[in-house]
């Protein structure tokens, strides 16, 4: 704990783990030998699990680690359910070894019977509850993937998940959240009675889950008109929104009309336009990591040529964004 409070950033954030009206529930993480069964549960890659298992005594075992995880589930499974809710989980220092990248893992293992709980709770289908959680693994699939070392690549996005936030329903991710400022306001603009800070389901399209073809996000779509109303009945969603470099219009000027890109694309009203800079997004879903070289980039697919004779043409990939009523 002493490594983590001499750095300006994480003693805040200790000090306000420590001050979080926290429920005193059950913090514990499986045996050691039971340890590996509930990680492929998760879809944790088996790559990691040897290591998970051997790194847990020295979780359990170290009484600032120990209290750390404490707290940090606490927080976690505190107001299940409310969204934008949670703490912060910041990255450890790379001084604490293969523990930074693993920390949160365990966070979310010993938070596993409480958001199980909630999802009952809910009338949350086991199979759905399963494989909404199950994007645990494939994170840590993306964090091989990208940096090839073992770890949790977004354990901020996790969270959403390990809270209730977040459903697995089919091809597509759905999460409970509310419209922002900006596409709130596009919203507005055609006519909807809704408006900045109203409720909405973001989309998300995981990766490493097969192609989005139409039909599979029509599906996905007509699960979520199904579930949110018969789990969450007390909340309204009519408008769902996506932010994603799938959305960039330049894509149609290379994908043919035929792409489950563009069809994914015209399910969407514009939302807002972007500018930012956003080169490293598709270079990091499309081939694994952003830091990747240009002239080491493959050209194999329509869409990879896409991204790539883009970027070799001196242009730059913004992201894009929209929404669709439900």
């Amino acid at each position: 704990m002493d490594l983590l409070r001499s750095d300006e950033k994480l003693a805040g954030w200790l000090t306000q783990l420590e001050t979080i009206d926290a429920p005193e529930v059950d913090v514990s993480l499986p045996t050691a030998d039971g340890l590996p069964a509930a990680l492929l549960d998760l879809a944790v890659p088996h790559e990691d699990i040897n290591d998970l298992v051997g790194l847990r005594a020295a979780v359990t075992g170290d009484p600032g680690l120990r209290q750390l995880l404490e707290r940090c589930v606490r927080a976690l499974v505190r107001d299940p359910g409310l969204v934008g809710g949670g703490p912060d989980l910041p990255p450890l220092p790379a001084d604490l070894g293969p523990v930074c990248r693993y920390f949160y893992v365990y966070v979310f293992i010993a938070a596993l019977p409480h958001i199980r709980s909630y999802h009952r709770q809910h009338g949350i289908p086991d199979d759905i509850s399963r494989r909404t959680l199950a994007d645990l693994g494939r994170n840590m699939a993306v964090h091989r993937r990208r940096r090839g070392t073992g770890g949790l690549l977004v354990p901020w996005w996790i969270k959403l998940h390990f809270r209730g936030e977040i459903y697995q329903l089919g091809r597509l991710q759905f999460q409970r959240a509310t419209l922002g400022d900006r596409t709130g306001r596009a919203v507005a603009a055609a006519a909807l009675p809704l408006g900045p800070g109203d409720l909405s389901l973001n989309l998300h399209i995981p990766d490493f889950s097969g192609p989005m073809s139409p039909t599979a996000c029509d599906e996905s779509i007509a699960r979520a008109l199904e579930f949110f109303p018969r789990h969450f009945p007390a909340e309204s969603y009519t408008v769902a929104t996506c932010d994603s470099w799938l959305l960039d219009p330049q894509l149609g000027e290379y994908l043919p009309e035929s792409s489950n890109i563009i069809h994914f694309q015209r399910r969407f009203q514009p939302g807002y336009p972007v500018t930012e800079n956003g080169d490293t997004r598709p270079i990091s879903f499309v081939f694994g990591d952003p830091g990747l070289p240009l002239d080491t980039l493959p050209r194999r697919t329509s869409l990879e040529r896409a991204i790539v004779d883009h970027l070799r043409a001196g242009r730059h990939w913004h992201g894009g964004n929209g929404w669709f009523e439900l």
